[in-house]
């Protein structure tokens, strides 16, 4: 029975390893909801905006992933992204509705060192312009950016950092003119999170962060 069980977590071990694991985030401010297709079927709909799904496991492989108006077979976004075994994506739906992309990028979720966060940024607000990015104690004074000159669309490294309360804030690059601001932000050990910058509903401002529960 033993022997069995052992075999039986080797399989599921195999078979995970075999398998990516891809989320979606419908980041275009004036997009109407819509619903994801991959290889012709639905597997998430009526997203709306800011709306992301938990991560879908699929075998790796080059997929058709389309994203319709949610209800009507009118395709919005089209891509035929390369999904590698054993590793984690986002698809970020960015842009307006005119310039519409999918953004895909390549996670980290393995396990920050111990008593520590990792976290990284990304830059989805189209109607902003090139920023610098604060990370700070509570209400610190804004001395030297964590990322400077940060353009629509960059997708920062991560940062591992230690566990505890922050407070994050996007300047118009080269000013201390905020244009987002966290407010208290707590951060537990073991925790990896994506910060995404957006813009309000419809465009413009005010923008506001979407922060993505990538682990615990």
């Amino acid at each position: 029975m033993k022997k069995l069980l052992l075999v039986c977590v080797a399989m599921a071990g195999s078979l995970m390893a075999q398998n990516a694991r891809i989320r979606v985030v419908h980041g275009s401010p004036d997009a109407p909801a819509v619903d994801v297709l991959v290889n012709g079927a639905k597997v998430l709909e009526g997203v709306p905006f800011l709306g992301y799904s938990d991560y879908l496991s699929v075998p790796a492989g080059r997929y058709d992933i389309r994203v319709n108006v949610s209800g009507t077979e009118t395709t919005v976004l089209q891509a035929n992204p390369e999904l590698s075994a054993g590793n984690d994506f986002t698809a970020i739906a960015v842009g307006k509705v005119a310039n519409l992309e999918l953004l895909l990028i390549a996670d980290n979720n393995s396990e920050p060192a111990a008593g520590a966060v990792r976290i990284r940024a990304i830059h989805a607000a189209p109607s902003a312009p090139t920023v610098d990015i604060y990370a700070t104690a509570p209400y610190g004074v804004l001395a030297t950016p964590t990322l400077a000159g940060v353009p629509f669309k960059a997708v920062s490294d991560y940062l591992e950092v230690p566990a505890g309360t922050y407070q994050a804030r996007v300047a118009v690059a080269g000013t201390k003119t905020v244009a987002i601001d966290s407010g208290r932000l707590a951060l537990s050990a073991g925790q990896v999170r994506t910060v995404i910058a957006v813009d309000a509903k419809g465009g413009g401002s005010p923008f506001a962060f979407l922060v993505l529960p990538d682990l615990h």
